[in-house]
């Protein structure tokens, strides 16, 4: 298992384009929300209390993030706002079923849609497609985006444009 440095720049070659990076701020949270609202109906329970598999979901990635021994800031932060996503995502689950699908499907398919016009920038095709685990990256990668922003960790940050590149403004119009 890549540490958490590897698993974001390996997730940041992919995103170079402050278009796709932009668009990921966007629909990467939408695809949270949607697959929380859909996992949030299936229920089962433990010790008297009914857990959704929502709650299952943001655990298993809180402890991957925390297994690849990463910054533990940044492992709580994007836990943390994974687990807010999916906590405004579970009233969703009590609307009748079809409003539930609906809009569950709806942001999902706007969320993908979203995140393949920042690819279309980045002339990459999306990281899932190679990776089956690169999706997990996206809410870390993110995380790290807005916390870099805010002046934390400037060492990883250098780490990242170094190893990764800088992030640009694709030339659209010199691709033929």
């Amino acid at each position: 298992m890549r540490n958490a440095t590897d698993f974001l720049i390996d997730y940041a070659r992919d995103h170079r384009d402050r278009r796709n990076i932009a668009s990921h701020f966007v629909g990467v949270p939408l695809v949270i929300f949607a697959v929380a609202a859909l996992l949030a109906r299936a229920r089962f329970g433990v010790g008297g209390q009914e857990i959704s598999m929502a709650w299952v979901a943001v655990a298993v990635l809180a402890l991957g993030y925390l297994a690849r021994s990463g910054p533990v800031a940044l492992t709580l932060c994007s836990s943390a706002a994974v687990g807010v996503l999916a906590a405004l995502a579970h009233p969703m689950a009590q609307a009748s079923t079809t409003r539930w699908l609906l809009w569950s499907l709806t942001l999902l398919a706007l969320g993908v849609l979203i995140q393949w016009i920042g690819h279309v920038y980045e002339g990459k095709r999306e990281a899932f497609v190679d990776d089956l685990v690169a999706p997990s990256a996206g809410p870390l990668f993110l995380t790290a985006q807005a916390l870099f922003m805010l002046g934390w960790n400037r060492p990883l940050q250098d780490e990242l444009q170094r190893r990764a590149g800088p992030a640009v403004l694709r030339d659209l119009a010199r691709i033929a």
